[in-house]
């Protein structure tokens, strides 16, 4: 499957969800009226005999109906407040398990090196880099990604992951945990947790009614009623849990060995795991909620692992090591985090200095690095589906950043600086218009750090450009709320104090908005609304006409590589695309059709972005510049696409 049929799958999942958790639910509304007619058929018999009725029967429709809607008010309250907790996404989560942030300019070497597989991992899958917490007071190893989406994903470890595994085994576990983010599992898994947990505030209910008191009492019955029934609702809720987990775990191995090339660092990580005397589990109160989440089992063995949320250890090691033969290397409790001991201070280490003879012209790439023309074809295959030569290209990637940049993207008010400097334009009065207008808002030391910055950032290709602001981003959501409404601010000058801001300079300020206002601004998930293409044709109208316009330098073409697009797109929607004037393709109407875009189905997102790569190639080839233009609308439209790289793999199928 390639990345859009992952995420329709993911899709069908939650509707089946939803189906199981429907079926559980009047399941519970009937034991819950079973259980309140037992208990108080004696009232009935008292009424029915005053009103002169035979006999009492079970079906009691007013009782049922005033039973339906408290058990329903219930479950879905408790749905609905859990759901609200987690509306953060993975931040939320990971706070929840007692993770610690860690900061992005970080110099612990432990956290050094997990932040560094993190950007590295981020930048060959094309998603911004993910918030990273650890959770130091676990001993085990164990790691988790959760959020609703990239934008607010989080990747958490616990403190033996940090720090009892090689690079080769901590890079094969955030591999794997890249997977769960790229096939779209984190959102299902949320949602998953709020409604185990609406069906688990039915024993709640029941525990409160265990504590009344008097005589001929019959609530602490029905309390201990509801107790039974709850936990039989959650019972069959975990089921449901460990068999959406289950069936992801294999996938999620498979893509990660796919990623790294190196099945013996994911074997070597659970093999510690089965070695370690605390294995994988995790001491969290809030483990048990969360534990399909894991990277491995985070609970003791259930009856029988019919609740395992994960497949035993040695049938996974044996998928990546055939050779296994079932004995674990025993890891020493002495070499596990200490949780009763002060752990002794690292020296901060620094990422040494990489000299610096600055890049290549974007008009000739740099062989093995930057390629500077893409054949078309390769654009849609490899969506989501990173592989180890994406990972070498990170790599590389971020040895030949600039350290001033790079130490500039870790730190909030130099990542500020940075993003504005990558907006500032190639022409030097519609520079210093920028720049005027930056001080006439009161920005003028961001200006002058910005100015200070942008000799540099044009030493770097456009391919560079997007990995910068994903390196970024965690430094930027350390912003507070005022600091992030400034920072705003100065974008929309930036944008708007001349009409000479290409495209892909506008795509790169909507991708840094995109990523921080989940963090900063009242949540507003997206919905999916547009199952065809009909309703969107005039939205596709508007991006392929600015696409034509943005990649053709020769006017009497615009209108030929607007067409080519328009068919491949008409041909797989039958629909109308109409073209759209340049002085009625602006960047406000740009802001809209992506908005709206983005509400499609995934088919219509990649019949969408294959259309735009049609566009582009007008002349057969698309250019460096090009291809960002296209990663950039990719992101907007939340497909992740790798980078373009010479001699890359062909994705698995």
């Amino acid at each position: 499957m390639d990345f859009f049929q992952r995420q329709d799958k993911a899709r069908r999942n939650t509707k089946v969800l939803v189906f199981y958790f429907t079926v559980a639910v009047a399941l519970l509304v009937a034991a819950t009226y079973t259980a309140v007619f037992a208990i108080f058929r004696g009232g009935f018999k008292d009424s029915i005999a005053s009103a002169g009725e035979p006999s009492v029967t079970l079906w009691q429709p007013e009782l049922f109906l005033w039973t339906t809607l408290a058990t329903l008010v219930v479950i879905l309250i408790g749905s609905v407040t859990k759901t609200l907790q987690l509306n953060r996404g993975g931040s939320a989560v990971a706070e929840m398990l007692d993770g610690r942030l860690i900061n992005s300019n970080s110099t612990d070497a432990d956290e050094h090196k997990l932040l560094n597989i993190v950007e590295e991992m981020a930048i060959a899958s094309g998603v911004p880099v993910p918030q990273v917490y650890v959770m130091d007071n676990e001993a085990s190893i164990n790691a988790f990604s959760a959020g609703f989406s990239t934008s607010d994903a989080a990747i958490g470890v616990t403190g033996g992951c940090m720090k009892k595994l090689s690079r080769d085994e901590l890079q094969g576990v955030i591999g794997h945990e890249f997977s769960h983010i790229l096939n779209g599992d984190m959102r299902l898994n949320l949602r998953l947790m709020g409604l185990i947990f609406g069906i688990l505030c039915l024993t709640v209910i029941g525990r409160v009614l265990l504590r009344t008191r008097g005589r001929k009492n019959p609530l602490p019955l029905l309390g201990l009623a509801l107790v039974i029934i709850g936990w039989g609702g959650v019972f069959f809720g975990r089921l449901i849990q460990a068999a959406v987990s289950r069936q992801r775990e294999f996938l999620a191995d498979a893509s990660a060995v796919q990623f790294t090339r190196n099945p013996g660092g994911l074997a070597g990580a659970l093999k510690k795991i089965g070695g370690l005397a605390s294995g994988s589990r995790l001491i969290s109160p809030h483990a048990e909620e969360a534990s399909h989440l894991f990277f491995a089992n985070g609970m003791r063995n259930s009856l029988f692992g019919i609740m395992a949320t994960h497949p035993p250890l040695a049938e996974r090691i044996r998928a990546l090591d055939p050779s296994f033969d079932g004995k674990f290397p025993i890891v020493e409790m002495k070499d596990a985090v200490d949780l009763t001991a002060p752990q002794p201070k690292t020296s901060p280490v620094a990422r040494p200095p990489i000299p610096f003879a600055g890049f290549t012209s974007p008009q000739t790439g740099t062989p093995g690095f930057a390629v500077p023309l893409i054949a078309t074809q390769s654009v849609i295959p490899n969506i989501g589906q990173p592989t180890i030569q994406h990972l070498r290209y990170a790599v590389d990637l971020c040895k030949e950043i600039p350290p001033a940049l790079e130490s500039a993207a870790h730190e909030p008010s130099g990542a500020t600086a940075l993003v504005c400097a990558l907006l500032l334009s190639d022409d030097p009065s519609a520079r210093q218009m920028q720049r005027d207008e930056l001080g006439r808002a009161l920005f003028d030391p961001l200006s002058r750090e910005a100015s200070r910055m942008w000799p540099e950032i044009q030493n770097i290709p456009a391919q560079a450009k997007i990995p910068l602001i994903d390196l970024a981003l965690p430094a930027l959501r350390r912003l507070s709320p005022a600091q992030f409404q400034q920072f705003r601010g100065a974008l929309k000058t930036l944008v708007e104090s001349d009409r000479q801001i290409s495209l892909f300079e506008y795509m790169l300020q909507k991708i840094v908005l995109r990523h921080l206002e989940p963090y900063f601004l009242p949540a507003r998930k997206r919905v999916t609304q547009f199952y065809a293409l009909r309703p969107l044709g005039a939205e596709c109208g508007v991006l392929l006409s600015a696409m034509a316009y943005a990649g053709q330098i020769d006017p009497t073409e615009v209108q030929g590589a607007f067409a080519r697009g328009a068919k491949t797109l008409s041909h797989a929607a039958q629909a109308e695309i109409p073209f759209v004037p340049q002085d009625q393709c602006d960047l406000p109407q740009i802001d809209n059709a992506l908005e709206r875009l983005s509400q499609a189905v995934p088919q219509i997102k990649k019949n969408l972005l294959n259309a735009c790569a049609e566009t582009m190639a007008a002349d057969g080839m698309i250019h460096e510049r090009e291809a960002e233009l296209i990663r950039a609308i990719a992101d907007a439209l939340d497909c992740p696409l790798p980078p373009f790289v010479e001699g890359q793999e062909k994705p698995n199928p």
